[in-house]
């Protein structure tokens, strides 16, 4: 390699020896993946790329075969092609030498490009305009390896997909062009590249998702390549492009579902590796083993998708054969993607009422779930936690065994993360679960968050987490037994957090909730001490009453209401205080007020 290397490198060897030499680099990197790591530790790239200033144009397309071979290797580190700012405008300028050229460039920039700084590097080349015509070309090999290229450029980037919506080739629009390479006369790999092209423009905003390119060109296509007929590679990439295409769009949703029996048909994804019956198909049985894991992957992300908002959809999934269990099993799956994605599909079932009643109930999810929760990786945490949440939801028969499994513990931890949705997660899922619950576990969420966590929550950064935890301790603060006994036990630090939040700066609804929080203290048999014992507080009260905001307004009144019931002990001197804080005035004057709410109340 070295010799080759060298001669190459060699201004005095002939154009023809070079490119020879190119030549037989190339069929090496053709080699196992230790053949290209020792090709690029002689530094082979630096070589070629110094090659590609040659005027030889058979040299420069020797070059990029070569460069081309490396650089679709795994080993292959891609920020080698971007070391060098002059590379990329340098291949950029070459495009235009010949097919061969454009077939290779266009293949290097497609599997270098992985992520933002790549596509901005790229796009701010002119990738755009200078690929873009190569989409009409007559070599099959270049139009397909530009429109890969699109599609790479164009993923998860609203800049590249807004300005290919413009673009015009031989006076169509780009959009329009991709829509023809969708024909189903045409080769798959060419269908399944061009609808995920259309599908980074519609997740871009750069399409409407009622276009009719989406509608009926796009997604019809993407469930096309789900079916029985195709390879297994192809029913993978169709299924998760169709995930995302439909992730966050209703309509598409329920178009989807109903189209060709697609919830049926995923159902085969499951099926991999099928029992093999002849020695012959031992090939076969490796090959589907490798693509198993993606294929069960991949239904389940589409599940999740197809299932994200409506409830027949939902219904119709989970009567598919063996749903559940799949589920159940791919919780427990050794591979960390399939675990993600069935959790992904367990958290959009997980959103209905009926289900949780029911299905969810039957085969009790929330074992493998709870399993899943421990040590588990960040991204797992996050999915697998907004699902306990909707599982502790009060109407869902999982609660109590989740309860015993040590879930509290769980949540209190997960709310001293660093990571912002998993300490959400942890106080949203206490506040599902001290819903309407028992004293014991009011006592126990109270144990297990301490104090000092219940005050760093009410002072975080995010306003959900601190939303969350006002929920929480309103959740906490409900039916006179419980809030006497919490008000007796944690009473201080409480009205501490109340008046802490109320001096704050913090928007309506917080200070909403926290009204609330104290119209429910105002609801204890002793704990409304707690409050006539604080004018700090009792000042508060009527400054909110006068506030400009009408929620903030009837929150304060709902207070006052709690305190001054007749038939209740203390009733009457309870009055009187208020009456000469004057409350009694300003409440005439709220009765003169133009909101029919505050009028009433």
């Amino acid at each position: 390699v070295s010799r080759l290397l060298y001669l190459l490198q060699q201004e005095s060897s002939s154009t023809e020896l070079r490119t020879e030499c190119a030549v037989v680099l190339g069929s090496l990197a053709m080699g196992t993946e230790n053949n290209v790591k020792s090709l690029l530790d002689c530094h082979i790239i630096p070589a070629l790329l110094q090659g590609l200033l040659s005027p030889d144009l058979r040299f420069i397309e020797a070059c990029l075969r070569c460069l081309r071979t490396i650089f679709i290797s795994p080993v292959t580190p891609e920020d080698l092609l971007y070391t060098d700012a002059t590379v990329i405008s340098h291949l950029m300028a070459l495009l235009s030498r010949s097919r061969y050229t454009q077939e290779y460039i266009c293949q290097i920039f497609s599997h270098c490009c992985k992520g933002p700084d790549h596509q901005t590097i790229l796009f701010n080349h002119g990738a755009v305009q200078n690929i873009a015509h190569l989409l009409v070309s007559t070599s099959y090999k270049v139009r397909m390896q530009a429109l890969k290229c699109f599609s790479v450029l164009a993923f998860e980037n609203p800049q590249v997909s807004m300005t290919l919506v413009n673009v015009v080739v031989d006076g169509e629009l780009l959009p329009q062009i991709f829509v023809k390479m969708l024909q189903r006369d045409k080769p798959i790999e060419m269908q399944l590249t061009s609808a995920k092209c259309l599908t980074s423009m519609c997740r871009a905003g750069a399409i409407r998702t009622d276009d009719s390119c989406i509608v009926l060109k796009t997604l019809p296509c993407l469930v096309r390549m789900c079916s029985k007929e195709r390879l297994l590679e192809e029913r993978v990439e169709g299924a998760e492009t169709l995930a995302y295409l439909i992730e966050t769009d209703v309509e598409l949703q329920r178009i989807a579902s109903i189209t060709d029996h697609l919830i049926v048909m995923l159902a085969d994804y499951f099926k991999y590796p099928s029992s093999v019956s002849a020695i012959t198909d031992i090939k076969r049985l490796d090959h589907d083993l490798k693509h198993a894991h993606e294929l069960r992957q991949a239904a389940f992300k589409l599940y999740a998708s197809l299932g994200a908002n409506d409830e027949d959809i939902r219904k119709k999934i989970i009567e598919t054969e063996n749903m559940m269990d799949r589920i159940v099993n791919g919780l427990s799956e050794s591979s960390i993607k399939v675990r993600l994605a069935a959790v992904r599909c367990l958290h959009s079932l997980s959103r209905s009422v009926q289900q949780l009643r029911t299905s969810f109930q039957d085969h009790a999810v929330w074992k493998p779930l709870m399993k899943v929760l421990q040590n588990a990786p960040n991204e797992i945490l996050v999915v697998a936690s907004s699902t306990l949440c909707n599982l502790l939801l009060e109407f869902s028969p999982s609660k109590e065994p989740i309860l015993e499994s040590g879930a509290i513990e769980l949540l209190c931890s997960l709310t001293q993360s660093e990571n912002l949705a998993l300490r959400v997660n942890g106080i949203w899922a206490l506040m599902n679960m001290a819903f309407q619950a028992e004293q014991k576990i009011k006592s126990d969420i109270l144990r297990g968050l301490s104090t000092e966590q219940l005050f760093q929550l009410l002072s975080d950064s995010d306003v959900n987490v601190l939303m969350k935890t006002l929920g929480l301790l309103r959740n906490l603060l409900s039916t006179r037994p419980h809030i006497d006994h919490i008000m007796s036990t944690h009473g201080k630090q409480i009205m501490q957090a109340v008046t802490l939040i109320l001096e704050g700066e913090h928007n309506i609804e917080v200070k909403e909730q926290t009204l609330c929080i104290l119209a429910n203290i105002a609801d204890g048999t002793t704990a409304k001490e707690l409050i006539m014992t604080n004018d700090d507080i009792l000042q508060k009260i009527k400054y909110y009453m006068s506030h400009s905001n009408a929620k903030l307004q009837l929150a304060a009144m709902f207070c006052i209401s709690n305190l001054i019931w007749n038939d209740e002990e203390g009733s009457q001197e309870r009055q009187d205080k208020l009456r000469d804080m004057g409350i009694v005035d300003i409440l005439h004057k709220l009765s003169q007020s133009s909101d029919p709410n505050l009028c009433d109340k």
